[in-house]
């Protein structure tokens, strides 16, 4: 079966994880912090805070912009749970704005006029959540924009994103944005094995993720209450979350991000071999503005051409003849949870379309020239 996914591990990440075991810190030691270091100085931002999951840097992120009850969280339907799930955790509440159907990311123009009713309603949110879909870039200065405007914050969740651009800048930052988060889950882009980062340029922002992160405690000499020179001395002053990243997860992942660029380029190769070979035929791809540039974390189309049972069958088909598809992703606003909050089918149309005629074609570095030949063969060969 080829994999939709799969992680790209090398000689050099396995020597990188052996010197962290061989070493005498396994879990909070030097390399979290070479790691967010290494983010900092490749993307242009200030402060990085390294976290077990992007799960994780995502609820951390939320309560450092004051997240909580009574506030609102918006964000795209098109997304894994996550992304909703971080406002929950928080006690607000969530709602979504819908998709444009040629970049599969939040509609900016439908956030627009929800925005402006939501104004009148005075039922603004305190913070969107724009998701990088595949690591397509969403369209940041508009939405900064809009942040201005309304008096939103913003998280960008870019767990698709790691290497992408918008604009010519880097995503992660954060120039039209408060935090930033990746993910460094194994089929992503790089990998911990399990892992996320949030990035930030507002350093009180900074401090609060890296105290959520680790219980709410704080050793810092500048933030305690009382003025201790003891050096066991330590204060829990909120209440926070075992969400730290261990210097072996950051070994790997500081060893991967020696790659990234050569992931990227090879990532984009193959999705423009895909195009390539697609193009002519139903297949709608997804779109990237030639001013951006994705990090194809996911290559996935959209059969207009077919409902839903046949892309069912064609699904079913692709698996049987031992391509790995997938589906990315249910509309969070349809799973179960959300659903008994009174989501229902017909609340975002464009999402819902989207999932009853998307298919997720493997891509990894590791894939080569003729297995997306014979991927985007064996998909034509089912459409005709």
């Amino acid at each position: 079966m080829i994999p939709y996914g799969r992680q790209i591990i090398s000689e050099q990440d396995v020597d990188a994880v052996v010197d962290v075991l061989r070493s005498d810190f396994l879990t909070q030691g030097p390399r979290v912090k070479e790691f967010e270091d290494a983010f900092c100085n490749q993307l242009g931002v200030r402060a990085a805070v390294a976290m077990n999951s992007a799960t994780s840097a995502l609820h951390a992120a939320c309560l450092a912009l004051g997240l909580g009850r009574g506030d609102r969280l918006w964000t795209s339907p098109n997304t894994f749970v996550a992304s909703a799930n971080c406002a929950m955790y928080c006690g607000a509440q969530v709602d979504f704005v819908d998709i444009d159907l040629s970049t599969y990311n939040l509609c900016m123009d439908k956030l627009e006029e929800k925005l402006i009713k939501a104004s009148t309603s005075k039922t603004l949110p305190k913070i969107v959540v724009p998701v990088h879909f595949g690591g397509n870039p969403c369209d940041m200065r508009r939405l900064k924009k809009l942040s201005e405007q309304f008096g939103f914050a913003i998280i960008e969740d870019a767990s698709h994103a790691v290497g992408a651009k918008y604009n010519g800048d880097p995503v992660g930052s954060c120039r039209f944005s408060d935090i930033t988060v990746f993910s460094f889950h194994p089929v992503k882009i790089i990998t911990s094995g399990e892992g996320g980062l949030a990035l930030t340029n507002d350093q009180d922002l900074a401090e609060k993720m890296s105290q959520i992160r680790s219980h709410g405690i704080t050793r810092d000499p500048d933030q305690l209450t009382q003025h201790q020179e003891q050096p066991w001395y330590y204060e829990q002053q909120s209440l926070g979350f075992n969400y730290r990243m261990n210097d072996i997860e950051a070994a790997l992942g500081l060893s991967q991000l020696e790659k990234l660029q050569s992931f990227i380029r090879r990532r984009n190769e193959l999705a423009d071999c895909y195009t390539t070979a697609l193009t002519g035929s139903s297949v709608n791809i997804q779109t990237v503005r030639d001013v951006d540039c994705s990090s194809w974390h996911l290559y996935v189309v959209t059969l207009p051409d077919c409902d839903r049972p046949r892309r069912d069958k064609i699904f079913k088909a692709m698996r049987e003849a031992g391509i790995g598809v997938n589906l990315h992703y249910i509309p969070v606003h349809l799973q179960p949870f959300y659903a008994a909050l009174g989501f229902k089918l017909g609340d975002f149309p464009a999402a819902e379309y989207y999932f009853d005629h998307c298919l997720t074609l493997p891509l990894h570095p590791g894939l080569t020239k003729t297995n997306v030949d014979f991927i985007a063969g064996q998909l034509l060969e089912q459409l005709s």
